[in-house]
């Protein structure tokens, strides 16, 4: 199997004056990894670069395309060492037919195809930290360093960069934290037309006058879900409550009917629905009284909340992780306690009756946070920063 790679070449391709950029992950099925590599994408060609994307395709390839990149159908996020092992000539190959200057790997499995190849290739290997990686054992500690291992690394919120640090001993000077981020023209309370949130709240049967509580977020118990169930089971003097639980269940079932009982044994089953999947976030968001994000382990970053923050919602969130870095607890929403179903009523109950003047204000603040740190074209600004500072090395 070694004579596969008896003739690859490990001279350094020559350089250009138009950079080429190759981006691998796994898919392009939905989320925020896939987001921001299409953002990346669009910031690469907006500079006159040459943006290349390999991944096994999915739903946003095209996305890629009408970004004016490249997309190359690979099983680059294949489970199997052989396929992973065969994906370094690949990649080998592709590097220089496209000369490639930067290759940057957005999960692990692709990362370590990725690292070898770069490597043999002698060019410039980058790294997104997107997660909060478990590491209950030396084995799997070593497979999470792969994306330790760039040139640069990029880690998505101050919170993981600590991770890094601490669990991966990598250089600090060679981390840089750039946050994810929102699209404020997607969401952006002015773009909202009434007549979508109408059409949304007469698709979900809410009632005018409900006080909506959401929790948007796919159904797997460390999102929270139970936390915030019995949270609601003590806030009885609420008779015109309703609470939104926005998200699909992805084959998890037995969770679906652990929350369908913690629903029956609190008496909830007036107030709590489930509307699975939404195509209009926004629009759900501008039905919210309150936005709650109960994780009970540290978000790497916290989508939800900036983008609950960019409609101008109140929210509530567990003060751990990356949460920290983007709510002001009192001033741009709260921060509670994680897995503390007391203090989250609590909380909820001030949140709920809060004076349309504190409401606004708590809106204009977390509005104002989210365009002057976390928007698609800061981040966009951010990495092509950092794609020009290696290639500077």
């Amino acid at each position: 199997m070694n004579s596969t790679f008896k003739n690859i070449s490990t001279e350094k391709p020559h350089k250009k004056a138009c950079p080429v950029v190759m981006q691998i992950l796994p898919s392009l099925v939905t989320g925020g990894v896939e987001r921001g590599t299409v953002d990346v994408t669009q910031a690469l060609t907006d500079a006159g670069w040459k943006a290349i994307v390999v991944s096994n395709g999915g739903p946003m390839a095209h996305e890629i395309t009408r970004a004016g990149g490249l997309h190359i159908d690979l099983p680059i996020g294949k489970k199997n060492p052989l396929t992973a092992y065969l994906n370094v000539n690949r990649l080998v190959r592709l590097i220089r037919e496209h000369q490639v200057d930067i290759l940057h790997a957005r999960s692990r499995l692709p990362a370590w195809s990725g690292l070898i190849a770069a490597g043999r290739t002698q060019i410039k290997f980058i790294t997104t930290f997107h997660g909060n990686y478990s590491a209950r054992n030396s084995i799997k500690r070593y497979y999470n360093s792969v994306m330790a291992r760039g040139d640069r690394v990029i880690a998505i919120s101050e919170f993981i960069r600590q991770q890094i640090c601490e669990k991966y001993e990598t250089d600090t000077d060679n981390i840089r934290v750039i946050p994810r981020s929102a699209d404020i023209d997607l969401f952006d309370p002015v773009a909202v037309s009434p007549e979508r949130v109408i059409q949304l709240a007469e698709s979900w049967r809410i009632p005018d006058d409900a006080k909506i509580v959401m929790l948007p977020g796919r159904l797997t118990r460390w999102k929270g879900h139970l936390v915030l169930l019995e949270a609601l089971g003590r806030l009885k003097e609420y008779e015109n409550l309703r609470c939104v639980i926005v998200g699909g269940h992805q084959g998890k079932r037995r969770y679906v009917r652990e929350l369908y009982k913690t629903i029956n044994r609190f008496g909830l089953e007036p107030i709590v629905q489930f509307t699975g999947n939404c195509r209009d976030m926004p629009a759900a968001f501008m039905l919210a009284d309150v936005v709650v994000s109960a994780s009970t382990e540290a978000e790497a970053f916290g989508r939800v909340i900036v983008e609950a923050q960019a409609m101008g919602r109140p929210i509530i969130a567990s003060d751990h992780g990356a949460a920290r870095e983007i709510i002001t607890h009192g001033e741009t929403g709260w921060l509670v306690t994680p897995n503390n179903a007391n203090e989250l009523a609590d909380v909820l109950r001030d949140a709920l009756v809060i004076d349309s003047k504190a409401r606004n204000l708590i809106a204009k603040r977390a509005i104002e946070n989210v365009r002057q740190n976390f928007t698609k074209d800061l981040l966009r600004q951010r990495t092509m920063a950092v794609y020009q500072e290696v290639l500077m090395d």
